[in-house]
């Protein structure tokens, strides 16, 4: 069965002025779909649709899994938006990670207490941090070290520019993107220390390999990953006043460090999920926030309808499925192109293909990337159209 709130007619016109509700039954059915949007003749398509409550509800049960604010660093790259790091700070969390320096503008912007711009800075980046730094003097910045000669550049930069830099140093703990290695970091920070301009605040392990489904063999695994990280961390804090921070963690595997004491944890999908880790990670008790509405183009001789969801539009650096279509389960992927998405009813449905003009509420399987499709998002309350919020992260330069 295909619901939908703009067609219910069964006629192929194309047009956008099919009855309101047809399918569902207005606002007061109560078996009506959470997703469903009461208006959405104005509403242009492809877009981007943020459910508020949904949100918010997010927020509160990471709140909850953690129980201390002051542990939860959210990692901005999901939203990119001011306003969902606004609401992050009314809820009492004000420490953040990011991974472009437009990230970190938009959250200095926003009188961020502590951010952490989990990248290297190589190149012209270098230039604008320093710059960034020099602007937005309310936040405290770090950003990650791993290498030796880059440290020692962001050192004689930071001489220069007359500034202490703040780092993390990037631990690899089996995903092999960045970082050093746990049993050559010690070194690595005795090195460190000889650096006038550098100042070393803690360790960053990001351990986004592990993606187990069963939270038993996932918490196995991490607790395996951090018996070294552990070790590098006493072994240096034997030797330090203050002792080192320690942040780590990504959405699949946050709660298997809850119980590491003082450990800031680090996710970002759990403000909007996705449909690829609501199916692997079950045991996360988090919901989709974010849909992207598309509608339905035309329909073909061979069977199959088009939707105006191309790459330009969703996440698509996977296979298919990209998307779980919420009011058309029966609808699988057949070929994707920059404006199109052909679709076709999965093998023996009795279902028939939603007619042209149909809206289609689509989950992502991969949420981040998707968002930075979009300049704005719609915010959805009460199944009404209620605001707007700019993607402003999206850009890879704000200012600086």
């Amino acid at each position: 069965m295909i619901s939908t709130n703009e067609s219910g007619n069964g006629n192929n016109s194309g047009r956008d002025s099919y009855p309101e509700n047809s399918v569902n039954g207005g606002e007061n059915n109560p078996k009506r779909p959470w997703y469903l949007i009461e208006d959405t003749r104005a509403l242009e398509s492809p877009a981007l649709v943020i459910y508020y409550d949904r949100l918010i509800d997010n927020i509160r049960r990471i709140k909850k899994m953690v129980g201390d604010d002051s542990r939860i660093r959210p990692h901005v790259k999901t939203s990119k938006m001011p306003a969902v790091c606004r609401i992050l700070q009314q809820h009492y969390i004000t420490r953040f990670k990011c991974a472009t320096i437009a990230e970190a503008e938009m959250l200095a912007q926003l009188n961020a207490e502590d951010v952490l711009l989990a990248y290297p800075l190589i190149g012209p980046d270098l230039e604008r941090w320093l710059q960034l730094l020099k602007r937005y003097n309310k936040t405290h910045f770090s950003c990650l070290v791993s290498n030796l000669e880059n440290a020692r550049h962001l050192n004689s930069r930071a001489k220069s520019a007359a500034v202490q830099l703040g780092v993390y140093v990037d631990i690899d703990a089996g995903m092999h993107r960045t970082g050093i290695a746990p049993d050559k970091a010690a070194f690595f920070i005795e090195e460190l220390k000889k650096l006038s301009h550098v100042q070393l605040i803690g360790l960053h392990v990001y351990d986004g390999h592990l993606k187990i489904d069963d939270p038993v063999e996932r918490q196995a695994a991490s607790d395996e990953l951090f018996v070294p990280v552990k070790e590098l961390l006493d072994r240096c804090n034997r030797l330090r006043a203050t002792p080192l921070k320690l942040i780590i963690g990504g959405s699949p595997s946050f709660s298997t460090h809850i119980k590491r004491q003082g450990a800031e944890l680090s996710p970002g999908t759990f403000v909007f999920w996705d449909q690829g880790y609501a199916m692997h990670f079950k045991d996360l008790p988090f919901e989709p926030a974010a849909v992207i509405i598309t509608r339905v183009i035309d329909h073909l001789d061979n069977g199959t309808c088009t939707v105006d969801m191309g790459t330009k539009a969703i996440a698509s650096e996977m296979p298919f499925p990209r998307a779980r279509f919420l009011n058309a389960p029966d609808l699988q992927e057949v070929f994707q192109s920059e404006e199109h998405l052909n679709l076709r009813l999965k093998e023996g449905s009795t279902a028939q293909l939603p007619p042209v003009g149909s809206l289609l509420y689509a989950v992502p399987f991969h949420i981040c990337p998707t968002v930075a499709l979009y300049d704005h998002a719609w915010v959805i309350k009460k199944a009404k159209v209620a605001d707007q919020w700019q993607v402003q992260a999206r850009k890879r330069k704000i200012n600086f």
